[in-house]
Order: C-alpha cells, then structure tokens, then sequence
C-alpha cells in the first residue's frame, strides 16, 4: 500500500507529536515509582540508591520531585511543538531600531530575544525590539528553527537605504547656481536646495503649500546645467508661470530657447537643438512620449506630482519611460499623497526606478494589501513608521509654514453649521436624503464611494440656500474684507455668482473652463484692485499654482473627499505674502453628506500625518451656528438684468471702465457671466481641465 507524500508528511508529524507527549507524562504525570524509566529516556531527576526513588519525605526541604522535574525541564521550553508554525512580522520603528511581531507568543523564540544584547520590551504594545545591527544575528538564531518558525525578513531595498552614506548636506557648494536665483532663496530654501543636490538631483520637494518649491526645483536645475536639456511637466494653467518664472530667476536662459509644447505645431520648435528648456502638461506628455524620449532631456521637473497617483494613468507610464533616461528629476508637491500611501508609490518610482520590485510588493507591505475577488486592494496602510524613515532617508524633504515661517500667523478653522430652516427641500427631498446615507452606510467598500458622489451631489443643490445667505450676511457685515469662497459643484459657484450679483460685490471667478492665459490676470485683478473683494473658485480647478495673499478669510461652500485638496485650496491665501492670519470656514449642514464626509477627511489626514506627511487637524476647528433672521427667497431667484458680456473684465464681474472711475459710484449689473469664455457658458467646468483625468469623471 503506497502513500501519498502528504500522508507521509502527515503521519511523520503525528508520530513525533505522540513521542512528544509520551516523553511530557513521562516526565511530569507517572507515579513515582517509574521514575527510573524516566531517568533512562534523559529525565534530569537522578536515581537514588533507593530502588531508582527520589526521597523527600524525610527533608522537608527538597522542593517536591515534579515541581523540579518542571523547572528544570530548559530543553522543553525550547523545544517547539510539531506542526505548528510561528509566524512573525518585522519592521522598522526607528532608523536604529526594529521591532518584531510574531503571531503567538512563542517560548524558544523568546528565549532567542532576550540572548541579544540590544533587547528591548516595550510594556505598552507588549513587543520586543532591537537595534539594527543584531538584525543578522537575529535572523541567524532564528534560521535553524524553521519551518516551524517562520519570521519574515526587512525588505533588502529598506536595509540598503539604511547603509546608503548619502552626501551631508551641509557639505553642499550653491556657488554653480545661477546668481540671480541663488541671492532670493531664504535659509530654509537654501537647506531644500541642498538636500535635493545631496540626493543627485532624483528626489521630491514636498514643502507646504506656498513656501517656493518653485524656487528650489530651479536651482537645483541651475546646479545641473550641464545636464540640461531640461523638461518641465506641470498643470496647463501653470505652463506661463513657469515659463516667466524662468525668465525671472535664470536670466542667461535665452527666451527663444524656451519651448511650450501645446499641440503639433510646437514639435519642431521642442526638437531643435538649442531648445533648452521645454515646458508640458500631464496630457501633452502622453501624447508626444516618443518626441520627449527622443529629446533625451537630463533634467525633469513634475510639478503637483500628485497627480500621478494612479501607476496605470497613461501619463504615469509616458513619465517612467522618460524619467529613466533622466540623470536628475525633481518632483514637486505640497501634498504627496492626499489620503493614502498607495499613491506614493508611482512618484517613489520615478525618483527611484529600481528600488520596489512591483507595486504590490510595495502594496502589501505598507498599504495592507489584500488579495480580493476583484484583484488586489491597496487602500489600507501599514509600517507607517517604517515607510515615514524611508521617505525622509531617501527621497523628500518637507517643512511646514509653521516650522520655516514664523513671521506668517497662523491659520484658524472654523465650522459653521448652516440654518436648517433654509435648507431647500420639502419632506420627501428629506426622505430622499435619509435614504441615501442609509444606501452609503449599507454598501460595500467597492460601492461606497460611487454611493457618496450621489449623496454629495444631491447634498449641493439642498445647501444653496443657506449658502447665499451666509454670503449676504458676510458681505453686509463686512464692507471691506476680501475672501474667497470654493466650491465643488456648477450649481453652487452660479447661485454664489448670482448672489455677489444682487449685494453688488466685485469678484473674479476661475474655474476648470477658464482659459489658462486669462487666470494670472484674474489673480492680479483680485490681488492689487481695492474694489474686487472676492474669488469664485473650484475646487478641483483652482486649489494649486496660485497666490491670493489679498484675503485673509477662506469660505468653503463644499467639501471634498481629499484633505490634501482642501489643504492646498486653504494655501492660497495662507502662504508667503500674506500679511495677517488667516481663518478658514467651512459651511456644513446637518443631515447631508458633511455628516460622512467630514469625519471621513479627519481620518484620512491621520493617516497621512502617521507617515509625516501632513500635520494637519480637522479636529480643533471651533463651531458656530448660521444668523437666521430674514427670508431669503429674493436672493434665490434674482431679476436677471441681460448685459453686453463685452463690457466686463472676462472673468469677473467687473465693468472695463470701473477699476478708473470712484468705486462710490460704481453700479454693477444684477446677474454675471457664468464662465470667463462666453462660447464655453454651458459646458462642465471640469471639461478644460486637461491635466486632472482622474477628476474629470466628477462634474455632476
């Protein structure tokens, strides 16, 4: 009769179990009088002149034969059981220490812990850990015990970034550096710019929003002239930024040597040879890759890297293939990952092709990868710690406003829970509503945030109300403030618009159909005219790449599910410029999708404040409740007055001729264009925003 090796594996083990057992009651559980036969198989009692007896009757003070028998039994504490195996994690904790984490407690592998003389207990995670150089003896201990104890290993990448002897800093020279731009950084730009050329020029500048990346990324491009040609991959509205930064700040930079690549009619300017410096935006790039590829830039900028979150995004691809090539490449982001660690990995690869074998290796060591019907899911996190020592070792520096600019104050939030009674819907509209957050509670993690869109779409059209009326209450009470006001939704930017309209308020709007070329006039105009006291924005479209220093108070008509979102939008009047704090506000109303949504933001921003990304807190922000003291349906449905759009500044509603005549007498239509291009009035304000493909699926 043949047996499979299964079998054979099978009854192996259960035969050396049964040995185990016979030698346990040998040992510990047969009367006294066999003890002789224990002593034979190794038993540590001796036997006696006594017939083989252990006397104790007569001593009072021999400890009893099976207490001994059990305490000086070492070999089967160490001994492990048979067919059992003992598993354990281990990561870093600290750039000299590591930590172990084995599935059960476990006597031979405890006794292996405390032979090592960096060991540690730590009482609270009730874990051991140990310094990093007796992490090979460790392994080695541990090694002759498998399979019956498996520990698995610190990844190789991590061990070898911790031996990297990367340059000191310190050591830097900034002299290469083009005069003109290296006499304007500040001391904390300066550090920046020293890291990035420590790290070979392949590294991410992650400051805060609004401490001059900009600047940084230049001068460490200006330390590597010698590499250039140099690419440029930034959002469409900062093509001209860009462009007249460069002029600004690297003046021996011809201007006829500076290329925008914007369709085919570009491409022989970008090929020529004294093209040095090239500027794209995220579409362009995945449109003319082989074109770029062959340009064999050796200097590249990504600008608001995180857009490159997803590793299946064709521009994601289109930038790996020519970042490789690159010898420097420098990415720029104030918010690296806006809610998870899944989306560090395609920028972490681009800086480093070669470090992480695959995505999910990756994935499953600091995402908490799980295997699923539906392939793997990435959306967790775990080794936080060790993923935060990897960042700062290897790849990115990042400073906070409050840490570097301790002349700028501070930023407050604040939640105002809007007026119940103002909300617009009747009974059933509220039954609708209560249905939905039923649906999003109820649906599976696959479908909640398909179920949360529809929640917060119909969320938007119920808070206009009172939204308006927060607005004409803010404006009446506060005659000279300048604000800025974001929200998400088409519906809710025209009803904003229309009621500045009716309280007769100067303001500019940018959202995603707002041609690039007009945004930076549209910011001047809010920025340097005395009569123009608010911006309508977008969310999605205008939270990055502009400075709106003139206000001091930030109103969110809307939320959005990204914290880094929110963050960045906040930055654009908390940043370098600004001469006041700053308080931002954020308009919530019960029974809605704020009721999920902002809970929701808190958690995903301590996620990224556990891998030192962010410091951010939604949690301190003081509440106040909406004045409700008159009806407000005349702000709701205001005369509509028609007007020649020629007349206004595009993108406002500012008359041409009003920014020289006395702002007293000034007398302003009662309704605005909706859009600054009149052509583009009806289509999504998302539809123009070539750079942000993953939102584009959002205009609703």
């Amino acid at each position: 009769m043949s047996c499979s090796k299964e079998e054979i594996e099978r009854k192996r083990l259960a035969a050396l179990q049964k040995r185990q057992n016979l030698l346990s009651n040998s040992n510990f559980n047969q009367s006294p009088a066999k003890k002789p036969y224990a002593a034979q198989i190794g038993s540590p009692i001796a036997s006696s002149s006594n017939g083989g007896y252990k006397s104790f009757t007569h001593n009072s003070n021999r400890s009893h034969p099976y207490a001994q028998a059990r305490t000086s039994g070492s070999s089967e504490e160490n001994r492990v059981p048979a067919g059992k195996v003992v598993s354990g994690t281990m990561y870093l904790i600290s750039e000299d220490r590591f930590e172990v984490n084995p599935s059960e407690f476990c006597s031979p592998l405890i006794n292996i812990f405390k032979s090592l003389p960096s060991k540690s207990f730590d009482s609270k995670s009730k874990l051991w850990n140990f310094s990093i150089n007796d992490y090979q003896q460790l392994m080695s201990k541990v090694a002759p015990l498998a399979p019956h104890i498996v520990l698995g290993p610190i990844p190789p990448y991590v061990l070898r970034v911790l031996r990297e002897n990367a340059t000191d800093p310190s050591s830097v020279d900034l002299s290469p550096i083009e005069a003109t731009l290296r006499h304007k950084l500040m001391p904390f730009q300066e550090e920046g710019v020293r890291f990035g050329i420590s790290r070979r020029g392949r590294c991410m500048i992650a400051d805060d929003m609004g401490l001059g990346k900009t600047f940084q990324a230049l001068a460490i491009a200006s330390y590597y002239r010698h590499n250039w040609p140099l690419l440029i991959v930034t959002t469409s509205s900062m093509r001209d930024t860009w462009q007249n930064k460069i002029q600004e700040l690297l003046p021996s930079v011809p201007l006829m040597n500076i290329a925008t690549l914007t369709s085919g009619k570009d491409t022989q300017f970008v090929a020529d040879k004294q093209t040095e410096v090239v500027i794209v935006s995220y579409k362009i790039t995945s449109m003319y890759t082989d074109l770029l590829k062959s340009k064999k830039f050796g200097v590249v900028i990504i600008d608001e890297s995180h857009y490159l979150k997803s590793h299946k995004a064709q521009c994601t691809i289109a930038l790996g293939s020519i970042t490789r090539q690159c010898q420097r490449a420098i990415l720029l982001s104030g918010t690296p990952a806006l809610s998870r660690p899944a989306e560090l990995y395609t920028q972490l690869t681009l800086i480093e092709p070669g470090l992480f074998s695959s995505y999910t290796e990756y994935g499953k060591r600091y995402c908490d990868g799980k295997q699923t019907n539906f392939g793997w899911d990435m959306t967790g996190q775990s080794n936080l710690p060790e993923l935060q020592i990897l960042l700062q070792k290897r790849f990115l520096i990042r400073r906070t406003k409050e840490q570097v600019l301790t002349k700028l104050e501070e930023k407050t939030r604040e939640t105002v829970l809007l007026d119940q009674t103002l909300l617009n819907h009747s009974q059933e509209e509220a039954k609708g509503l209560s249905e939905m957050a039923e649906a999003y509670n109820k649906s599976k993690s696959s479908d909640k945030h398909a179920a949360l869109i529809t929640y917060f779409s119909e969320s938007a059209r119920v808070k206009i109300p009172a939204i308006c009326k927060y607005i004409r209450q803010l404006v009446e009470s506060e005659t000279k403030r300048k604000f800025l006001v974001f929200a998400h939704h088409r519906s809710v930017i025209d009803a904003i618009c229309l009621t500045l309209d009716e309280a007769e308020v100067h303001y500019i709007s940018i959202v995603g159909s707002t041609p690039a070329n007009t945004r930076a006039d549209l910011v001047d105009t809010f920025q340097h005219t005395e009569s123009c006291r608010c911006a309508v924005l977008s969310i999605t479209a205008a939270n990055s790449g502009i400075t709106l220093t003139a206000a001091n108070l930030v109103l969110f008509a809307e939320l959005h599910w990204n914290p880094g979102i929110l963050t960045q939008a906040e930055s654009r009047a908390h940043r370098i410029g600004q001469a006041g704090g700053v308080c931002v506000r954020y308009l919530l109303a019960a029974r809605t999708a704020d009721d999920f949504m902002w809970p929701m933001l808190q958690t995903k921003l301590n996620v990224l404040n556990n891998v030192g990304l962010s410091r951010d807190t939604f949690e301190d922000t003081t509440m106040k409740h909406q004045e409700s003291k008159n009806n407000i349906t005349q702000y709701l449905t205001p005369t509509v007055i028609p007007k020649n759009k020629n007349d206004y500044i595009p993108g406002t509603n500012i008359r041409k001729d009003s920014l020289n005549a006395d702002a007293s007498g000034d007398r302003m239509d009662a309704s605005k264009q909706a859009s600054s291009s009149g052509d583009d009035a009806d289509k999504s304000f998302l539809d123009d925003d070539e750079d942000d493909e993953l939102l584009a699926n959002l205009d609703l």
